[in-house]
């Protein structure tokens, strides 16, 4: 059961591992011993493992005591886990599934040791092919015609970072908040303070994440490939301005909302399809207007205070550093401007603000009342100010990244792996004469529904136009590397192999 292998993705370089198995054994086996080394921990659940079984060995269920794990000297008994779920162990020989491909395929494995967390989590370096839907998406129906919501990103939804104790989303988001209601008030003529709304659903309108927000019917950002939709009423939020509308018809002045948002977006360490903003929106009385003769002092009044409120966030969070303003376009400000900072020797955009639209503030039921609004992305800001290079890493649970922050305190992270990937090419012809169109989102779901975080980056490498039938092809390159260990490519195989399979079924595509 234990064997030599050398087809490890480590650049070219060989190296020697025992591989480990993990056999299921008759109920007469009793569970007597645990080793007292590394361990792993099984943590699929029942139904999963029952239908695996069946389907790859032809074994019908009914009770499985205990599961082997062959280490290289000597067997050692596991029983951290222990299902009833086999009765029909052919007499001859055990069921062996081996560790790779029962672990990493179907995301089983848990790595425990004095460096990882011992309870299930989502760790960068899981994969997970039954994904558990939210609670808070239990009244919509995911296989919807209209859904497109996947089960990698439904397992997503409510899992609020951004209020996890000493995490890095949530010591930014703190910082920001003492800003605006600590010390910018104190350096304001305003006696206002600033609400805060960190705990709303993802789950809102069509209408509050789009129309309310002047955001045009036919704009890229409403269709399938970009937005993630319940229904054709009902999506996740793409940005926390979700809930501008309905907090300034209730009548709050000055409010910063913070909450997770969700995008279908590319692969790599600096996007991922869920990630956490926050906005802060401010309205003027009468009294902060005195001396405003026209609409155009009112604009500048109100712009002058937006740029002289956001410098002073940027020097909070980033010291005396340069910055400079460029102008932009959002359906929702009128002006619309971008903040950069030169820091670690290049320009950063830190965020997006501008005066509230007119048409915004009308519809809201204030009349002409001006105001300014910002958006922030906390991600962007913490891979920055705390040098964390892989945006997959705020979803992890390993314990050697959460031990280096503390609440209130910003540190440099300390990379604790660096393994190599492993690449994997995969290319298909396009096109209406060969199923539905065709969009690279499409394919980075797919692709991240069977891998998981494994994936560390999809990239278009390649296109070919046939010379005589016109269609186009195009070639993807899948960068695999884990954060907490080394990848084989006999696993990444697999993992590729059904990506194909996934591709070709879903998508509607021809491999090549």
């Amino acid at each position: 059961h234990t064997y030599k292998d050398k087809s490890f993705c480590n650049g070219g370089k060989e190296k020697t591992m025992m591989r480990r198995t993990v056999t299921a054994v008759p109920t007469y086996v009793s569970s007597t011993s645990i080793s007292s080394g590394r361990q792993y921990i099984v943590t699929r659940s029942l139904s999963y493992i029952q239908r695996q079984i069946s389907s790859k060995f032809s074994i019908t269920s009914s009770s499985l005591s205990s599961l082997y794990e062959l280490n290289q000297e000597k067997t050692v008994l596991r029983s951290k886990r222990c299902f009833s779920t086999i009765s029909s162990v052919t007499k001859s020989e055990h069921v062996k599934l081996t560790l790779s491909h029962m672990a990493y395929k179907n995301g089983m494995l848990r790595h425990q040791s004095n460096h990882f967390s011992t309870t299930p989590s989502l760790s960068s370096s899981s994969t997970s092919s039954d994904p558990i839907p939210s609670p808070l998406l239990s009244d919509y129906d995911l296989t919807h015609p209209e859904c497109n919501v996947s089960p990698t990103i439904a397992s997503r939804v409510g899992k609020n970072l951004h209020l996890l104790n000493a995490h890095p989303l949530n010591i930014i988001k703190q910082r920001i908040e003492c800003y605006w209601t600590e010390k910018h008030e104190v350096s304001s003529s305003s006696s206002k303070s600033f609400n805060i709304y960190d705990s709303f659903p993802p789950i809102v309108q069509t209408y509050s994440n789009f129309d309310s927000l002047l955001i045009p019917a036919d704009h890229v950002s409403r269709s399938k490939s970009d937005t993630y939709y319940l229904n054709k009423d009902v999506v996740l939020r793409t940005h926390t301005s979700a809930h501008q509308m309905e907090l300034l018809k209730s009548g709050v002045d000055r409010f910063l909302v913070t909450g997770d948002v969700y995008r279908r977006d590319e692969i790599d360490s600096s996007h991922y399809p869920v990630f956490h903003q926050m906005e802060g929106v401010k309205m003027f009385n009468e009294d902060e207007l005195f001396g405003c003769d026209s609409d155009d002092d009112v604009i500048r009044l109100v712009e002058q205070d937006l740029k002289k409120g956001l410098e002073g966030l940027a020097k909070e969070l980033f010291g005396d550093v340069e910055m400079r303003w460029v102008d932009a376009y959002f359906p929702f400000t009128d002006p619309s401007y971008e903040l950069e900072i030169f820091f670690g020797g290049e320009w950063l955009e830190v965020l997006g603000c501008g005066v509230i639209h007119r048409e915004i503030v009308e519809s809201s039921g204030r009349g002409k009342q001006p105001g300014w609004a910002f958006g922030l992305g906390l991600e962007r800001l913490a891979m920055v100010l705390f040098s964390i290079p892989d945006i997959r890493l705020f979803w992890s649970e390993d314990e050697r990244f959460h031990s280096q922050f503390r609440s209130g305190e910003i540190v440099t992270f300390e990379p604790y792996s660096k393994y190599p990937a492993c690449f994997k090419d995969i290319s298909f012809w396009t096109g209406d004469d060969v199923g539905k169109p065709f969009h690279p989102n499409d394919l980075n779901e797919v692709v991240r529904d069977v891998a998981g975080d494994l994936v560390e980056r999809v990239e278009l490498v390649d296109t070919f136009v046939h010379p005589k039938t016109k269609r186009l092809s195009n070639c993807f390159r899948i960068s695999y590397r884990s954060m907490d260990r080394s990848l084989t490519n006999e696993e990444i195989d697999l993992l590729q192999n059904e990506v194909r399979t996934v591709v070709s079924e879903k998508l509607g595509v021809e491999l090549r």
